[in-house]
């Protein structure tokens, strides 16, 4: 009989840890399910750090009530924009421009879209440019490992990144009342000679003069901004030649609109850019002015517009009556001139009759008395 006992006994353990093993399982199951969702999402995290660690400022609206959009050409060799330059090689955390942005898309954080013969970005899956073949068309030195491209810090192109292609949107949030500039999309170019192995072979070596080598512009690729910006709040550059210690980031150098450039194209019906019909330099420079004071005078005249009607005809009545008055008070004060020369006038008159009138008087009288005989 005990024996009996034992072996039921055995026999409701088991049952008991199996049932205890079965439902053990799954909660093991959901904790690793959720140690793999957290694993995404920290990956996820990871990806968007720069993001959050750096936050910018908002995307320009859909829907503006007005937007001009213009393209210009920022020149590294002046010093307003020389901060984008420098250093031409890495020096500790700090890069210049093209350097970032080549290292960014070698790894893949962002992507790059083909220059088109006509300037114009197109941001469009079809017209997405692939790394390796930027650097076989420029020429650039790289070995192949696995699935990455490495490029030496020596082949990287940047000390021949001269200038850059911007496309500057000013535009009028009526959602905030606020006018902004700001850039929508940035391209480097390359300054080359056009065949460097012709120019070595014509230049004679006692030629100093670098513009015989017939430097020209190669725009390399589009980006867009809002895909760089992140990156571009993590990058420190210096602001000052006299000040080397005011530092600003790359994203607030554009969206404080540090950098100059002058206009080489507006968006228009035509797609015409400024030289297609500017014949002469002096023609494209006015033209330029002439651009650039139409934004100037958008901006300075945006908020002098009335936007009530009754104020605006309150105020056109009261300059109505001003200038009434005005014309009034010149009016009286005509006559009132008229009438004082005529009195003066009349009042001389009378002097000079009483003048005449006492010299008559004063002068000696001659009598002549009858004689009696």
């Amino acid at each position: 009989m005990k024996r009996i006992n034992l072996i039921v006994l055995l026999i409701v353990v088991n049952c008991q840890l199996a049932t205890v093993n079965c439902f053990a399982q799954p909660q093991k199951s959901r904790v690793q399910n959720n140690r793999t969702a957290a694993a995404k999402n920290s990956t996820s995290v990871g990806t968007d750090r720069a993001s959050l660690m750096f936050p910018t400022a908002v995307d320009v609206p859909e829907d503006p009530t007005w937007r001009r959009d213009i393209y210009r050409s920022i020149d590294l060799t002046k010093d307003e924009n020389a901060a984008l330059y420098y250093p031409v090689e890495p020096q500790g955390g700090q890069m210049n421009l093209f350097t970032l942005l080549f290292k960014l898309l070698n790894t893949g954080k962002i992507p790059a879209y083909e220059y088109q013969l006509d300037g114009i970005e197109n941001f469009q899956q079809s017209n997405r440019m692939h790394f390796k073949d930027l650097l076989d068309r420029q020429k650039i030195g790289y070995e192949v490992d696995g699935n990455s491209i490495k490029v030496e810090q020596a082949d990287i192109p940047s000390a021949d990144v001269l200038s850059y292609y911007v496309k500057e949107s000013s535009y009028y949030d009526q959602n905030t009342a606020t006018y902004h500039s700001r850039i929508v999309a940035l391209c480097p170019v390359l300054h080359k000679a056009a065949d460097e192995y012709y120019v070595r072979e014509t230049v004679s070596e006692d030629d100093d003069d670098q513009s015989s080598l017939n430097i020209q512009k190669f725009p390399l690729f589009w980006v867009k901004y809002d895909d760089i910006k992140t990156y571009l709040s993590g990058q420190e550059l210096m602001t000052s030649n006299l000040n080397n210690a005011a530092k600003m980031s790359m994203d607030d150098f554009f969206s404080t609109n540090h950098y100059k450039g002058e206009i080489y194209m507006t968006t228009n019906m035509q797609n015409r850019s400024l030289q297609q019909y500017c014949a002469t330099d002096s023609l494209l420079k006015k033209e330029q002015g002439r651009i650039e004071k139409e934004m100037s005078d958008f901006e300075a005249h945006i908020w002098s517009t009335p936007v009530d009607s009754v104020e605006l005809a309150r105020r056109d009545s009261i300059a109505a009556a001003s200038a009434k008055g005005k014309k009034n008070k010149s009016s009286n004060s005509s006559s009132a001139a008229r009438t004082s020369r005529r009195s003066s006038s009349a009042s001389s008159g009378k002097e000079k009759s009483s003048g005449s009138s006492r010299g008559s008087s004063g002068a000696p009288r001659v009598s002549v008395r009858r004689q009696r005989h």
